[in-house]
């Protein structure tokens, strides 16, 4: 890293919102020559493993890749995201890199089976999770299918539909893989598909939303007609008859993998458009047990992980959109990852390692970034027969490709390393054998072990007591004494049993003493309080002020997870005070910086370069990170109709105007003010408009989705290509408007990082001098491809550490001892130091920092005023702007 980058000047053009020198340039330390092939080069790979890149469905006319499987053969089976499905034959490591590729399709059959999210073979079949809005090209529907080959010619002549699968898109049906013991298989598909009726359910099919949190859809409308369960996994027989429901409460999980122990793994996807309000949930992997829930709910009704009738992940990676996970017991790779689980994100193209450790009868997870590339949309993969990694890249039409990774260093790959597993993870599975059928042995089993330290065999001995008629265990759970015993027995008694036995759980729970009890069971007896109200309503009227005066003095508490439980009980009850009590919480100073959804094992800011088009959106957020425990209280209010006085509501409403100041997600905004609109329809009547201003109505678009900004582009926008846009800019460079191009250079976010004639950012370099030393096309080319050429002077360099791991960012800075590091283009100065000690090489980034199609939201007329504003370098008399009338 120390040595100079070798630079050839090549010309300064636009790119992106950045105007940079493009150069061609490589780092002595981690060179790049004309010879190695650049689909190699951009990927970092731990020491030891080699690279091949095999094929390019892309470049033969092939679609974009997005799931893949090998066959009894040793090939390799992959679909198109919308098309076909290929076989191919791979040379063996060092025998070459072409493939042997074939058209993969049913003999006999006239209609094309692909658009597969999953590919399996087994049971001498091919088992396809098809995943398709049928059309005419592609008329079948979504659902596994299963191909057979019943004459021995090795092609496949039969094609049997075991399930259609209502649902398609990115969030439909998705991967299919081998069950643990090899005899069924297991299917998981995102929350866009709805659960069929199943034969049997692990997961007890009584779901419902089951918090007394204000539920606010979406405002932008994703998945707003979708329910709990959410995503689901089923364990289905070979032929399809059988279908059994495991586990639900994902959002988007594309796929799942088995340890060696038959434990299984699911990475989850986030909503990105939630990101900054507190019921954000970051990708994250689970251990995704025998009837396991994980509380996706739509818009504002996602669980906390805290709550017990969930469970929560075993590690939160972070922003991303997950494709693929992988076990690598049958990889030949040195000890260390042998036992690991490779965890694909597809947005920012890293290949996370967790390298899994036994803990009671779960599991936690240390991440390490085992493969990454800039950019790398990675869609799937495998261990593949010769022990090799293999991967896809794709989707979405992307540019597509496969790669094969292999270990080729020193350290020994025919190891084993077996999974101990403690007397707990025993204990877990020998409860899970009661979800299903009713069993008399069950209650005696489970029973005991509703109070047992370990938060999963609590869980699974609860879903063992519900599964068992309730006749055969009501009596005992109102009788019981102990504790935490109550506690889980009345969670399963709000979820199983009925209305009338209201009070007499909450007399129960009553008797226990809070003082006694520690922080996750303070927030399990108040969850058990929450489930009663919620599924049989308000408490008797005997037993309420018991149950407020119970409550009540415990709010507010020192725990953010307790006030959350305690303000939506205490609102729901109308308990006295509870307004004032919650209204103060709006003060309360929060950790600066601190992202809803708990600690995560990426940086977000370090995700910001990696890919620009979904990086930004991070950047935005972190210039200003919302309250999230504050919009969580403000959220609560919004259902509380008594309690008010006139000063409390106009403290109330000034906080909505003020919380219009920070930047979330895309959907951050509207779901400010359908909380505040909530509100409102709590207001006098006459005192509707005067709270409708004081919340900040006036700041908001009419369709409260976006803050009201002037002179913002009008459009219709349009997807600009080059050509399209220099004839239209070129044939009308005069008589132009110089103060709608100003104002279209701010509304697409030029000033952030760029001043001309000294006004805004000096992130990227002036502009005042654009238009003497470039044409229209450069200008346009650069704005609309800005990763076409990057400057090393203004390129996002990633830093690759000794331990692995890597680092992206602008280098800001420099000194003796570490590289200061610039990551967020919102927040320049903000910089992140890395000791050169730890810092094993660094290569540039050949994506630009900026968005591609920023110009896309402008009209004709407001892309060539923009352009003449930056030709003429802000300066309001040229002659493009001059009128024909002399104005």
């Amino acid at each position: 890293m120390n040595a100079q980058p070798n630079t050839l000047k090549l010309l300064v053009v636009v790119t992106g919102v950045f105007l940079f020198v493009a150069s061609y340039t490589s780092l002595k330390d981690n060179p790049a020559t004309a010879e190695e092939n650049p689909k190699i080069a951009k990927l970092k790979l731990q020491p030891g493993f080699k690279a091949e890149h095999l094929f390019s469905p892309s470049e033969n006319n092939m679609g974009s890749w997005v799931s893949m499987a090998f066959d009894d053969k040793g090939r390799m089976i992959a679909s198109d995201q919308y098309g076909i499905l290929y076989r191919l034959t791979i040379p063996a490591i060092g025998q070459g890199t072409e493939p042997k590729v074939e058209k993969l399709l049913v003999q006999g059959d006239t209609v094309a089976l692909g658009n597969a999210q999953g590919l399996l073979y087994a049971f001498n079949s091919l088992y396809v999770m098809m995943n398709n809005h049928s059309s005419q090209k592609f008329p079948r529907k979504s659902g596994l299918y299963r191909l057979q080959d019943t004459n021995g010619d090795d092609q496949f002549d039969k094609v049997t539909l075991m399930k259609e699968l209502h649902g398609d898109g990115e969030h439909g049906p998705h991967s299919v893989i081998l069950s643990f013991d090899k005899k069924s298989l297991y299917v998981i598909s995102g929350n866009h598909t709805d659960a069929p009726e199943m034969d049997a359910y692990r997961l007890p099919s009584n779901w419902q939303y089951d918090q007394l949190f204000p539920l606010i859809k979406d405002p932008r409308g994703h998945a707003n007609d979708r329910k709990e369960p959410g995503g689901w996994i089923a364990n289905v027989d070979p032929e399809g008859k059988h279908w059994e429901m495991i586990s639900a409460g994902y959002r988007n999980a594309y796929d799942m993998a088995f340890n060696d122990v038959g434990d299984l793994f699911v990475y989850d996807a986030d909503m990105e458009w939630d990101f900054g309000m507190p019921w954000y949930r970051p990708t994250r992997i689970s251990h995704s047990t025998s009837g396991s829930e994980f509380g996706w709910r739509t818009g504002s009704g996602k669980w906390s992980a805290t709550l017990p009738d969930n469970l929560p992940p075993i590690v939160n990676i972070g922003q991303g959109s997950p494709t693929n996970l992988i076990y690598t017991k049958d990889a030949k790779f040195p000890a260390k990852y042998k036992n690991s689980l490779l965890a694909f994100d597809w947005s920012f193209g890293i290949v996370h390692a967790l390298h899994l450790k036994p803990s009671g009868s779960t599991y936690t997870a240390e991440r390490e970034e085992f493969l990454s590339g800039m950019p790398l949309p990675l869609t799937d993969g495998a261990i593949g027969p010769d022990g090799a990694l293999y991967f896809l890249t794709g989707g979405r039409r992307l540019e597509s490709d496969l790669y094969r990774v292999y270990y080729n260093g020193p350290e020994n790959t025919n190891v084993s390393v077996a999974t101990a597993l403690p007397k707990e993870n025993a204990l877990r599975r020998e409860l899970e054998a009661f979800h299903g059928a009713p069993d008399a042995m069950a209650i005696d089993k489970a029973w005991p072990n509703l109070k047992h330290a370990d938060r999963l065999v609590r869980y699974a001995a609860r879903l063992a007591v519900e599964h068992q008629p309730v006749a055969e265990w009501q009596a005992k759970a109102l009788a019981e004494k102990e504790p935490i015993t109550v506690i889980n027995a009345m969670i399963a008694l709000a979820r199983q049993g009925k209305p009338e036995q209201k009070d007499n759980i909450l007399a129960s729970l009553l008797g226990i003493n809070y003082s006694t009890l520690s922080v996750s069971q303070k927030i399990d007896i108040l969850r058990a309080f929450e489930l009663v109200f919620f599924r049989m309503g308000q408490p008797g009227t005997t037993i309420k002020p018991k149950v407020i005066a119970y409550l009540n003095p415990l709010f507010p508490s020192s725990d953010d997870e307790i006030n959350k439980l305690l303000s939506r009980i205490l609102v729901f009850l109308e308990a006295p005070g509870i307004v004032p009590k919650t209204v103060a919480l709006l003060d309360k100073k929060e950790v600066p910086g601190a992202i809803a959804g708990g600690e995560t094992a990426t940086s977000s800011a370090d995700l910001i370069m990696r890919n620009p088009a979904y990086g930004l959106d991070i950047a935005k957020m972190l210039e200003k990170v919302p309250p999230a425990q504050q919009i969580y209280f403000a959220t609560v209010l919004s259902s509380a109709k008594t309690g008010w006085t006139p000063q409390l509501r106009d403290k109330y409403f000034k906080w909505f105007r003020n919380a219009l100041n920070f930047r979330g997600g895309n959907s951050y905004i509207g779901f400010i003010d359908r909380a505040r609109k909530l509100a409102l329809a709590h207001v006098p009547k006459d005192k509707v408009s005067y709270y409708e201003k004081l919340s900040g109505a006036d700041m908001m678009s009419k369709s409260g989705n976006d803050l009201v900004i002037q002179n913002y582009p009008k459009g219709p926008g349009k997807n600009w290509k080059l050509d399209n846009a220099v004839e239209v800019v070129e044939k009308g460079l005069t008589n132009r408007n110089f103060q709608q191009g100003k104002d279209m250079y701010n509304a697409i976010t030029c000033s952030r990082c760029h001043s001309i004639r000294g006004e805004g950012s000096n992130v990227g370099p002036d502009l005042t001098q654009l238009g003497t030393r470039f044409s229209t096309k450069d200008i346009l080319e650069a704005i609309i491809d800005p990763s076409k050429a990057v400057s090393d002077q203004y390129a996002a360099t990633q830093f690759i550490l000794k331990n692995g791991d890597s680092v992206v960012g602008r280098l800001a800075n420099e000194d003796n001892n570490a590289y200061y590091v610039s990551q967020n283009p919102y927040a320049p100065d903000v910089l992140m130091k890395i000791a050169k000690k730890d810092v094993a090489s660094s290569k540039y980034s050949s994506v630009s920092v900026m968005l591609p199609g920023l110009i896309n939201s402008l009209n004709e007329e407001e892309l060539r005023d923009l352009i003449a504003y930056l030709k003429s370098g802000g300066n309001e008399n040229h002659e493009m702007f001059a009128r024909k009338d002399g104005k």
